[in-house]
């Protein structure tokens, strides 16, 4: 049986996670970079809780700019087995407004340049991403915000744009056609690496704003989400908090398969594995390379 380990990334505005007991900072050293910050690791009730602060504390780290890779292994070094995305998102529809948590369920990837694999020549491999978000995860986030009173939407697709600009009008509105529901900056490639880690993934957008393509809005720009996303941050505690605390004692099976998402997932032969790509994926892969 393996102990249920809750990971928070902290995304815009929430650069740590207040309530936490016990709390220790541990520097994790991951072989495919530097992770965004220091682990803040302590307990919720008897949770073990790891926090990250997706752009570092003082917000360092541009979107581009952030090693995915490095952050999703130190999570995994840490033994986190099921990890809450909070994120800064526009919106497309009206009722979801500002101030509002979408629980999405799924993404579209529009980024460019960002590795999104641990896996590559010399160990190719290929998991389902069909289902990014772990429903059961996905559902004890809404069971917990309804303890709270916290108003969330469930469902909806996140749509990953590259930035650091928001979008132009066109994009705004070509996207809003596609019936995407949310954008954001961030949730991809994580979602992507959270899967090949085995580590069951869900996203608590908090929306912001309505992007661009609303007429009666303004454009977007920095203070505007920086004040909203303030305002979610002590939501966004007790609503980790609350779902820390209801958290199972040992890690449920995912529905959406990712507490075993490698197997039969690797296509290379083991003669064929590049012995320096097998060492840095310990952490990711170890229990199928070394079973």
């Amino acid at each position: 049986m393996t102990a249920a380990v809750l990971g928070v990334m902290g995304g815009s505005g929430v650069y740590d996670l207040p309530g936490l007991e016990d709390v220790r900072e541990e520097r994790v050293a991951s072989p495919w970079g530097e992770p965004s910050d220091a682990l803040r690791i302590g307990h919720v009730g008897d949770t073990k809780v790891v926090f990250l602060a997706r752009h570092g504390r003082g917000h360092r780290l541009s979107p581009t700019g952030i090693d995915y890779r490095a952050n999703i292994d130190a999570m995994k070094r840490a033994g986190v087995t099921d990890l809450v995305s909070l994120s800064a998102c526009g919106s497309f529809r009206n009722e979801l407004h500002p101030g509002l948590f979408v629980l999405v369920d799924q993404f579209v990837d529009r980024t460019v340049g960002r590795p999104s694999s641990f896996f590559g020549n010399g160990c190719v491999a290929h998991v389902s991403l069909a289902h990014p978000v772990g429903p059961n995860l996905q559902k004890r986030i809404a069971n917990a915000a309804e303890a709270e009173g916290i108003a969330v939407h469930r469902g909806g697709t996140y749509v990953c744009m590259e930035g650091p600009q928001f979008s132009s009008l066109a994009e705004s509105k070509s996207y809003k056609a596609q019936g995407f529901d949310v954008i954001g900056m961030t949730n991809m490639p994580e979602a992507k690496l959270a899967r090949e880690a085995e580590i069951t993934y869900a996203t608590i957008a908090m929306v912001t704003d309505f992007d661009c393509w609303h007429p009666g809005h303004d454009a977007v720009d920095v203070a505007a989400v920086v004040a909203v996303a303030r305002a979610n941050a002590d939501k966004a505690a007790r609503l980790v908090a609350r779902l820390a605390r209801d958290l199972p004692a040992t890690r449920e099976d995912c529905p959406a398969g990712s507490h075993r998402a490698l197997d039969g997932a690797i296509m290379t032969a083991p003669s064929h594995r590049d012995p320096e790509l097998l060492a840095k994926l310990d952490a990711v892969a170890g229990r199928v390379l070394n079973g």
